[in-house]
Order: C-alpha cells, then structure tokens, then sequence
C-alpha cells in the first residue's frame, strides 16, 4: 500500500489564499455611491455650513489676510538724523555740538536738557562720595589702605577724613577730586528744547520685489527748509519738533527733560505693491520706551568728560547730562500678487509666463530613442540646433534648385539666431494661425514616445 502524501501545513495554505485574494481584489474597480436625502432641514444646515467656509475665504482669507499675495518682512532701512536749534542755561548758551550725543546722525541719539558739571577735578585725594557703601568712617581703622570699592570714585588711602560739608566723614579716596557729589552743579537746557528740529531721513528696500522709496518728496530744494511735519498736508516733510514728539508719546515735557527718558519713533511701511507706488507711504507712532514706573531704572542719563590744561596739569569737567534719548525704528512689510494669479488670472499672463519661464526647443528629427529625447527635456545633453527659420536650408529636392538664382538675385534675409522669445513680449497669436519659429511639423517626429502626454 502506497504511503499517504504528507499534507501542506495549515499556516502555508491559508497565506495562498490570501495572497490570490489580494491579487484578485487589486484588479477591482471601486466608485463611491452618492445617497441623496430628501430632507429640507438638513439639508438648510449643509448649505449654512458650505456659505460659512466660503465666507471664511473670502472674507477672512482673501480680503483681510490677503493670502493671495505673496510678503516680504523687515525692509532694508537707512537713516539719517540731524538736529537743530540753540538753547540756553543759567550760565551759558548751548547749539548742537554739545547737546546732542553722539554727533554723527544715526538712529539712536541723545538730546542733553539737564547736566550735573562737576568743574575743575584733578588727580589727587579727596573725601569718598557719601553715597559709596561703606564709605562713612569714624576713625582710621574703619578705611582699609588700598581698597578699592567698583561703585566709588577711586583706591582708599586708609585716611578718615571730614566730608566736604556736614559733621560727619568718609574715607579718603586717590583719583579725580573733588568726587561727584562734592562739587556739581545743575544747569537745566530744556528752556527752548520743546522748539528743537529734528530731521529724520528714511529710505527702505524691499529686495525680493525690487522696491524702494524714501521719506522725503521730491521737491525744490529749498522745501525742507521751510517745512515741518504734518501728517496730511506735509506728509513727505519728516522734520518734527521735539516737543511735538514728547506730546505725540503722552508725556510731560518738563519732567521727561529733568529725569531723561526714551522716546521711540516708529516708521512702518505696510506697503501693497498691487497699488501704485504713490500709495505706499510711511506711518509715524511716537511713544516711550523706558519703564517709567519703575522708581528703581526709570529716567535716562549717561556721564562724559571734557578735558583741558591748566598750568601743564591735565584738568577736566565732569558732566552727568540728563536728556531724552530718541530711538528711530522702521518695520513694515511689502505684499505682491503670487505667482499663481499671475500666470492664471492676469491679462498679460503670457507675458509673465514668458518672463518666469524658458522655452526649450526640441528638434524636427527624431532623437533616435526614448533616453535621448528624456535627456534634451530635462537638460542633460547638449539639443541639436533649433530649426527657427521656415525653410529647412538641410533638405534638397527641385524647388530649392529651381529658385536658387532667384535668391541670388535678391539679399539674403537676416537669419535668426535664436529662439529665445524677445524681452518686450507681446500675445503671441494662436497654435493653429500658422507656422511659427520652432513649431514642429510632424509630433511623432517630435516626440516619437509621446514625451508630451507627460
């Protein structure tokens, strides 16, 4: 008796089935069925929630979005600042040169309208301030020799001395002497500060659509001369006056020209490049920068030193100057129509088509095989030279030698180099009008695989 085939295990014959399961349901042909439900209610709810999201994109997206625009953020800025105007304190005149730091006219400037003038230190030793740490002694053996102290005014002689008014006394100090709060005395310029000018010269570059414009109007020479800011009549005019800035800010001139402050003003250009470049023009806002609620950092001044000779001995004048600093900042953002509604909606989209995008010419002979066609279309070889005139100069038959002493008799026609479309495009005239440069007279020499189906 013959012995019985072993049978295929379990696991194997369920897999075949499977997998002819799946070859046979990978050749099916599925569509959606569409049920359509007679209901008025629902269907009043599907339309109300079709007319919201299309109101969401109409309204939302494209009207105050603007999402078919294309944006650039942050332009390239430049400016210039210059200051003008004379004031006066209880002891001297002031102009420009000394009450604007620094001179050179950037964005960031200071405009001094109180000082402290410590006159005539030299190098020597004098009583420590009263304000230092520590600084108050009773006897020698509370100043330690040497000492040096980051917030005093120099290196401890281990002297105990008297101040300079009072009953008390202070350390004794080596450096500029007498120290700070010795001496110093208070000059307000902020009389005729409210009158000063400020010209602000502004110009801004968008690069990725090639804009640029600047703050100032093209006028006669002499415009800015007699002109200052107006937001409707002398928008191009950016000449204000520093009390006209302070009151834009919300702020009290004469406590901000006492304690100092930062005042910052802000040019934003929101420009809409669909528009004329007349409707791109800058908007100012004016406000304060510094905390000025916090007692412990509000207010603004900075110390400098003017130094001079007398008797041969270096000598100089220190001035803690008080004054509003006025930082100049510009943002804004230029919007252009995307490339997509320019190719598409646009009346001159064949113009732009031509300008965004080249055109390659394929020759009239076949390749000679599929791999070289792909390769002229995607670059990669070298195409043959683009047949552009109307008469192929390669075939020869009776016509051309008939009429060959006819073209010698009259000039040649200038020959077209290239089929490159020209850079003023105009609407070409449509495929089938005629025969134009580069149109091909057969496609299945052309595209013998059906390249174009593609």
């Amino acid at each position: 008796m013959a012995a019985a085939e072993p049978k295929a295990p379990a696991g194997a014959a369920t897999a075949r089935r499977l997998a002819r399961s799946c070859w046979a349901a990978f050749w099916d042909y599925e569509t959606p069925k569409v049920i359509v439900v007679k209901n008025r209610r629902l269907g009043v709810v599907y339309r109300l929630v079709q007319l919201l999201i299309l109101l969401y994109f109409v309204w939302y997206v494209f009207i105050v979005q603007k999402s078919y625009q294309d944006r650039e953020t942050g332009p390239e800025s430049s400016v210039i600042t210059k200051v003008k105007g004379v004031t006066s304190s209880e002891h001297k005149v002031w102009d420009v040169e000394e009450y604007v730091k620094p001179p050179e006219g950037g964005s960031v400037f200071s405009i001094v309208t109180r000082i402290e003038a410590t006159p005539s230190q030299t190098v020597g030793t004098c009583p420590e301030s009263v304000r230092v740490t520590n600084a108050t002694c009773g006897s020698d053996e509370d100043c330690v020799a040497g000492h040096l102290d980051m917030l005093g005014n120099g290196v401890r002689t281990g002297r105990c001395v008297p101040y300079y008014h009072g009953a008390f006394k202070t350390c004794e100090v080596s450096g500029w002497c007498p120290v700070e709060d010795g001496a110093s005395v208070s000059q307000f310029l902020g009389k005729m500060a409210p009158n000063f000018t400020i010209l602000i010269k502004n110009s801004i570059h968008y690069p990725k659509f090639q804009f640029s414009k600047g703050n100032i109007e093209n006028r006669e020479n002499g415009y800015l001369k007699r002109c200052t800011f107006d937001e409707v009549s002398h928008l191009y005019c950016p000449i204000f006056k520093l009390g006209f800035i302070v009151e834009q800010a919300g702020e009290n001139f004469t406590e901000l020209a006492h304690w100092g402050g930062v005042i910052g003003v802000i040019i934003t250009w929101d420009c809409d490049l669909d528009l004329p470049a007349s409707k791109c023009n800058p908007k100012y806002s004016f406000r304060r920068l510094d905390p000025k609620h916090i007692p412990a950092s509000s207010g603004y001044n900075f110390r400098f030193a003017k130094y001079y000779k007398v008797n041969g001995s270096t000598t100089r004048t220190l001035i803690k100057a008080y004054g509003i600093r006025i930082d100049v900042i510009v943002h804004g953002q230029g919007s252009f129509l995307c490339d997509w509604i320019l190719l598409t909606f646009m009346n001159k989209n064949k113009v732009y088509s031509h300008k965004k995008f080249d055109k390659v010419c394929t020759p009239r002979q076949s390749s000679g095989s599929w791999p070289v066609t792909l390769a002229l279309v995607l670059g990669q070889a070298p195409p043959p030279p683009c047949p552009c005139s109307k008469d192929d100069p390669g075939q020869a038959g009776g016509p051309q030698d008939e009429g060959r002493s006819q073209a010698l008799a009259s000039p040649p026609p200038q020959p077209r180099h290239s089929c490159d479309p020209p850079d003023q495009m105009v609407d070409a005239p449509e495929r089938g009008a005629g025969p134009g440069p580069c149109a091909s007279q057969d496609s299945t020499l052309t595209d013998p695989r059906g390249l174009a189906q593609l």
